[in-house]
């Protein structure tokens, strides 16, 4: 090509906005990169508000430290390339905790979300059938295989560790349900060592030997100011031009290139949710995708446990799935005043239409849900926020990576997927995603 190119990137999630500035640093200078975001502001589940005064996130609240192979994640690396290194913060409390028949007992350690290596480290919170995890003489696993999570951890260690470690352990991260959900989307390690090893136990733990945290580094970090910073420096710093308000509801292949909406582009990063780009490419959605409301209560100097935030498995009942002590968690939110920020999730996949009430009603019911759950009654709050997504998680069937795979294969070289849809979930995940589009599609433009 004799011209610089012009790039189309659509969807101003992290996703793609990582795609945009990948492109800025490796495509030829000159280069054209556009932003077609449908609502009104850049950064997609990055999202950054105010309640009772304070800064609270109305979407992602953080991303992980490390990356699979021990280095620094995805989005640390990005958060320094755009200047926000020394903006990086960490909790000040890690201690998590499961809520279990109206106590909060710790969470164990030296799981992989919730599937333990060492059996007696649960023992306090799940009863393991450990005489079910017998060598077989063979891999759990074949090469290719994938299986529901579910299933698979109680066939081998029973319901208890399922119902009350796993299930709540994903449904935080997915807000679907362990027997639902692909082994090899959602742990990739584990379904690795899986076809290696002949015990889920020795899986667990040479999964975890594969990605080693040294002793005292942190796991989680956040952007004080609030994770839209980092949306808006990466925008920023990809020189793009963002166009919002802006949905593509077409792609056409066209003389010269692709039509997306009224320009006619050389190349196309399609960071949407699966369904968006299913239709754009014509093709059947991969998966479907789970709803939730966060609700952020302001409580005037409340009794709180010294904990992060705590799990609550889908068998206790209650509509509030997952709670973050924000000002317990985080140093930098502290308030002199002694009001204190919790989180609320809501919400799980096929539970949507308990999400159908209104704001006032939410607040109420998550205050005294909360209230049980800690055992103590709570202030009633000084301020409140709810914001509603929906659509907002993917639940990744069995069989989704090589669905991924196959999909991929059947693009044109100039057209790239990207998000949490294809590549995984969190912050780092999506940003990857990104950056790996970027380079998909500068190759196809070579």
């Amino acid at each position: 090509m004799s011209r610089p190119p012009n790039v189309a990137v659509v969807g101003g999630g992290i996703a793609g906005l990582a795609a945009a500035l990948r492109l800025r640093d490796r495509a030829p200078a000159g280069t054209t990169i556009t932003v077609y975001e449908q609502a009104e502001a850049i950064g997609g589940k990055l999202r950054t508000g105010a309640v009772a005064g304070s800064v609270v996130e109305l979407g992602a609240e953080s991303f992980l430290v490390r990356d699979p192979e021990g280095g620094d994640s995805a989005a640390v690396t990005l958060a320094r390339r755009v200047g926000l290194g020394h903006a990086l913060v960490h909790p000040a409390t890690g201690q998590a905790a499961l809520a279990l028949h109206g106590t909060l007992a710790p969470m164990p350690g030296g799981t992989l979300l919730g599937v333990p290596a060492d059996l007696e480290k649960v023992a306090a919170v799940a009863r393991p059938e450990a005489e079910r995890d017998r060598d077989g003489g063979r891999p759990l696993l074949g090469p290719e295989e994938d299986v529901a999570v579910g299933p698979f951890v109680r066939r081998r260690l029973g319901d208890e560790v399922v119902d009350r470690l796993v299930d709540p352990l994903l449904g935080g991260v997915y807000a679907g349900r362990a027997d639902g959900l692909s082994l090899a989307a959602t742990m990739p390690g584990l379904a690795r060592a899986a076809r290696v090893e002949h015990t889920l136990t020795g899986a667990v733990r040479s999964a975890l030997a594969a990605a080693p945290r040294p002793p005292g580094t942190p796991v989680f970090a956040t952007v004080v100011g609030g994770v839209s910073r980092l949306a808006a420096a990466v925008a920023e710093a990809s020189g793009a031009e963002i166009r919002l308000g802006a949905p593509v509801r077409e792609l056409a292949r066209v003389p010269g290139g692709w039509r997306v909406g009224p320009d006619t582009v050389d190349a196309v990063v399609l960071a949407l949710p699966a369904r968006a780009a299913a239709r754009l490419l014509g093709a059947e959605p991969l998966l479907d995708y789970a709803s939730v409301a966060l609700v952020t209560l302001a409580l005037p100097a409340p009794q709180l446990p010294g904990l992060s935030g705590f799990l609550v498995p889908a068998g206790e009942g209650t509509l509030v799935k997952a709670a973050t002590f924000f000002s317990t968690k985080w140093a930098h939110l502290r308030r002199d005043d002694g009001v204190a920020l919790v989180r609320a999730s809501v919400g799980r996949y096929g539970e949507e239409h308990q999400l159908h009430i209104g704001d006032p009603e939410l607040v109420r019911t998550v205050h005294a849900e909360l209230s049980t759950l800690v055992g103590t009654g709570l202030p009633e709050p000084v301020g409140a926020g709810v914001r509603r997504w929906g659509g907002a998680l993917p639940q990744y069937p069995v069989g989704h990576v090589e669905r991924v795979a196959a999909l991929r294969a059947t693009l044109p070289p100039t057209v790239a997927l990207a998000g949490a849809g294809y590549d995984g979930v969190g912050i780092p995940a999506c940003v990857r995603s990104g950056e790996t589009a970027a380079d998909d599609v500068l190759k196809g433009l070579s």
